[in-house]
């Protein structure tokens, strides 16, 4: 796949963004990069998308900036010239997918029919938009559409909001969903950056869904840890059940058999997608330990991260 559009499904949530006037593209990337999400689809639906997609590219490096609403070659010529990365339409129009293709610009076509899945497929097109999501049919219709197609992936779009957001990527065939609610026009037009700030934050955490898991308890030797566990379960009457290397004590306490990652022990984060969270925690400057990956049926079920909290290391888990 696409390097771009490998980012794009590492970051999960594109923010497709209308704006009226060009002074407010830069404070509304800023308000994005604040908000822990880094990338922008500017929607050719305003005269000022152009000038707004080349102020946001030369100011703010760090933010992915892609062009929508595209249905023109022309357009897409604005746009890539204006440093635009990647490149959304809301339709299929085969002379803007073509002029994509044919100059190495990512590209990704609205669908909602087989038909135009076909289209994509046979130009070697691995990732569509499915727009609009909610009014087509939505994750039902996606699902059913989606079924006898194994090589391509979905970006949904229209109608994805806060309550049904995490349905939607929940789903192997979507990479990533675009909306519109931390970005709304009006927020952008009155100047509220701060509350886009805060909406983009509540969308970032509603897509990761960090819980408290359990709390691992580091001992000196089985003894001690088989100690520990059952005076847990003897106060609180918690069930145990004995592991290789650790004795669960109900589902909220792991006590290790002998001294691992933490001075005290670890705290273990559930995550709704672990190689999301992996993406998000590197852009706080916060790594993995590679060493550390635990894997089921290939795919990635906990890894402990390069810090600490109060004596505890940090263990990820995927829900």
């Amino acid at each position: 796949m696409n390097k771009i559009l490998e980012k794009i499904g590492e970051i999960g949530i594109i923010p497709v963004v209308k704006i009226e006037k060009a002074k407010d593209a830069l404070p509304l990337g800023r308000a994005l990069i604040d908000g822990d999400l880094p990338i922008a689809e500017i929607t050719f639906r305003t005269s000022a998308a152009e000038e707004s997609i080349k102020t946001l590219t030369s100011e703010l490096p760090k933010l992915l900036v892609g062009a929508g609403t595209v249905i023109t070659v022309e357009q897409t010529k604005k746009a890539v010239s204006a440093g635009a990365k990647f490149i959304v339409s809301p339709g299929f129009n085969p002379r803007v997918v073509d002029y994509c293709i044919e100059n190495s610009i990512p590209v990704t076509p609205g669908i909602n029919s087989p038909t135009q899945i076909e289209m994509a497929l046979e130009r070697g097109i691995e990732v569509v938009k499915f727009f609009p999501a909610e009014a087509s049919g939505g994750l039902p219709l996606l699902k059913s559409m989606s079924a006898p197609y194994t090589g391509i992936k979905f970006i949904p779009t229209g109608g994805i909001n806060q309550n049904n957001l995490c349905s939607y990527l929940s789903n192997n065939k979507v990479l990533a969903c675009g909306g519109s609610w931390m970005v709304k026009a009006n927020l952008i037009s009155s100047g509220n950056f701060d509350e886009i700030t805060r909406l983009t934050k509540e969308a970032v955490s509603t897509m990761l869904g960090f819980e408290f898991a359990h709390l691992g308890i580091n001992e000196e030797n089985k003894d001690k840890a088989f100690n520990s566990a059952n005076q847990l379960s003897h106060f609180f009457y918690f069930p145990i059940k004995v592991g290789t290397s650790s004795i669960f004590a109900g589902s909220g306490f792991e006590v290790i058999k002998n001294r691992f990652l933490g001075k005290h022990g670890h705290i273990a984060i559930a995550t709704n997608d672990i190689h999301r969270a992996i993406t998000y925690l590197k852009m706080k400057d916060i790594s993995i330990l590679p060493e550390t990956a635990k894997e089921k049926d290939g795919k990635l079920k906990a890894i402990y991260i390069d810090q600490e909290i109060s004596g505890f290391a940090i263990h990820l888990l995927q829900k």
